[in-house]
């Protein structure tokens, strides 16, 4: 159903609107703030690893093929998950989820890539393995956030193509803004933790704010 304010706002038919709008807003901010996340982490990744196994194009290429495989993954998983009662509540969890599981790469992070640098010298083995400690699960479950978006979004099938690659849009968008804010400006401006930090804590206020959502029925 595409969502049009109406001509003449008098009576309650603004009103009634604004919930719905709200609704579509937040599964696109979502979608948006979730690309961001992911390419945030992933350019972060690289700096992470680059004291420990270098920055060659054997790091890199571990880190992308991470990260491709955990998306891969994370959009079936989401699109399955998608089935089951979907709720934006549902998916705000699911961001809240993939925020959280970066804890241990803030608490940890060290202390891992100590021990595999130590026993796996090797930059291409080595660097896969801390890529997926690290990394796999929270890209993972941040790539079931676009096809979880899609089926909330989606109401009627003739719209379903327009909507869904209007998400997308806003999804790669996001991501497109997170390399581009993340290496240009945060990691001159911010220490790596930091940034971390302040990404999880976005994370966060963006879930808790889609909860307070007013719910939206499919069909």
């Amino acid at each position: 159903m595409r969502l049009r304010l109406p001509l003449s706002i008098r009576g309650p038919g603004l009103f009634a609107t604004l919930p719905a709008i709200m609704y579509v807003a937040m599964l696109y901010l979502l979608a948006g703030w979730s690309g961001f996340f992911v390419m945030g982490i992933e350019l972060l990744g690289g700096r992470l690893l680059a004291p420990y196994f270098g920055s060659s194009i054997y790091v890199w290429g571990a880190i992308i093929t991470v990260f491709m495989l955990a998306l891969s993954l994370g959009y079936l998983i989401g699109g399955r998950y998608s089935v089951h009662s979907p709720s934006l509540r549902r998916l705000a969890l699911i961001v809240l989820a993939a925020a959280l599981t970066v804890l241990p790469v803030l608490l940890a992070g060290d202390a891992l890539l100590d021990a595999l640098s130590a026993r796996l010298p090797d930059p291409r083995f080595g660097s896969l393995l801390a890529a997926l400690s690290l990394f796999f699960v929270p890209t993972l479950i941040s790539g079931m956030v676009s096809p979880y978006a899609v089926r909330l979004l989606v109401a009627e099938r003739e719209h379903a193509g327009e909507r869904a690659g209007r998400l997308y849009f806003i999804s790669t968008f996001g991501s497109a803004a997170g390399t581009l804010l993340t290496s240009f400006y945060f990691v001159l401006w911010f220490e790596l933790n930091q940034i971390l930090w302040g990404m999880l804590a976005v994370s966060v206020f963006i879930a808790l704010l889609a909860c307070r959502v007013r719910p939206r029925k499919l069909s």
